[in-house]
């Protein structure tokens, strides 16, 4: 695709939202905030924008890239204390039921958390196996065990 800022801030703008969520479900080292996550993704996405061949929806080609900005940015932060580089921020809200769940999701691994997150941003299986490279059967087993997985140890607590 030919590089065209217009073309490119209309295609941010009808998936900022989106970004926007992603980028504050990871928690990174105090050094940055979700804007500054934001506009890593931003520059990602700029990055990746003249290769991007839609043989995917351009929804999940920005999820998938966001997504891997994300979790290398955590990657990058590992150095620093485990409860500052994992996903899901904090509430801004005192509400007990969530901050369990909250941990318990930060205790699942990579891809079950991208999986996690894609199934609550409304993604299909066939979207989130085109992102995680996975097979559809494969997303729904994973997804699957995750959330029982989540929901056992949820009801535990």
């Amino acid at each position: 695709m030919e590089l065209d800022e217009r073309t490119f801030k209309e295609l941010i703008h009808r998936h900022r939202d989106m970004i926007w969520s992603i980028c504050k479900r990871y928690r990174l080292s105090p050094a940055w905030t979700t804007e500054d996550a934001f506009h890593e993704v931003l520059c990602d996405l700029w990055r990746g924008f003249e290769n991007f061949d839609k043989r995917s929806s351009e929804r999940t080609w920005i999820f998938r890239v966001a997504t891997n900005t994300m979790i290398s940015l955590t990657r990058k932060t590992a150095n620093k204390p485990a409860n500052q580089t994992t996903a899901f921020p904090e509430p801004s809200y005192n509400d007990e039921n969530y901050h369990d769940l909250v941990e318990i999701i930060n205790a699942t691994t990579e891809p079950d958390r991208t999986i996690i997150n894609a199934h609550v941003q409304g993604f299909s299986y066939a979207e989130i196996a085109k992102i995680t490279g996975l097979t559809i059967g494969a997303v729904s087993m994973r997804l699957t065990r995750a959330l029982r997985k989540i929901r056992k140890q949820y009801n535990q607590k």
